[in-house]
């Protein structure tokens, strides 16, 4: 049975876990990290140098780094939709992937870090609240009338961006009118894996 190691309010954690339950692959979640702490031992530390979460073991394969853990169990437990082989579409996944680390993820956890975490109010955190509100801007323009980001189906694009509009949509801040993105998380919305794994509040 696969092992998954962190907590399960972490946003990198929960898209591993959604993936996995879409994909129905057994596994069981152990807390490490936050509260929990255990990410400094050192048996951790052998498993993850960057001494964060999420740690996936299976079998005799370890890996970190929560998108790469999505490709991976795409690829061990596959074919699946949510990871197209086509070269194009699978290039349109990743993108998005690589996106949500490197540019959404540095603009707007910090905004949910000081509002959630910190209590500081939404006056104190107006230009990162202005940065995220223009990259779910771009997200909700570049989904046009598709469905989902990478044509008719879900896919990992959606996996790995679905916490971090969660989080967005749940604060208790001005939003832009973006009815696609909306109508867009509402397809996810509905999944009981998102459900059970990701929407369970803001920590």
């Amino acid at each position: 049975m696969v092992r998954l190691l962190g907590r399960a309010t972490s946003s990198n954690v929960q898209k591993v876990l959604w993936c996995l339950r879409e994909l129905g692959v057994p596994f069981a979640r152990e807390d490490y990290g936050g509260m929990h702490g255990r990410t400094r031992d050192e048996a951790y530390l052998r498993l993850n140098p960057n001494g964060k979460v999420p740690t996936l073991i299976d079998r005799d394969t370890v890996l970190w780094e929560s998108n790469t853990i999505l490709r991976y169990l795409c690829n061990r437990y596959g074919p699946t939709a949510l990871y197209p082989i086509e070269p194009a579409l699978r290039a349109g996944v990743e993108r998005w992937m690589d996106w949500q680390l490197g540019t959404l993820a540095e603009a707007f956890l910090p905004l949910y870090r000081a509002l959630v975490r910190e209590g500081r109010t939404g006056s104190d955190v107006t230009a990162l609240r202005e940065r995220s509100a223009a990259l779910f801007a771009l997200l909700n323009d570049a989904l046009g009338d598709s469905p989902f980001l990478a044509g008719a189906q879900l896919s990992l694009a959606e996996i790995a961006l679905g916490p971090l509009v969660y989080r967005w949509l749940a604060l208790p801040i001005e939003r832009p009118d973006l009815a696609r993105l909306v109508a867009w998380y509402g397809r996810f919305e509905i999944r009981p894996a998102f459900r059970d794994e990701v929407a369970i509040g803001l920590y």
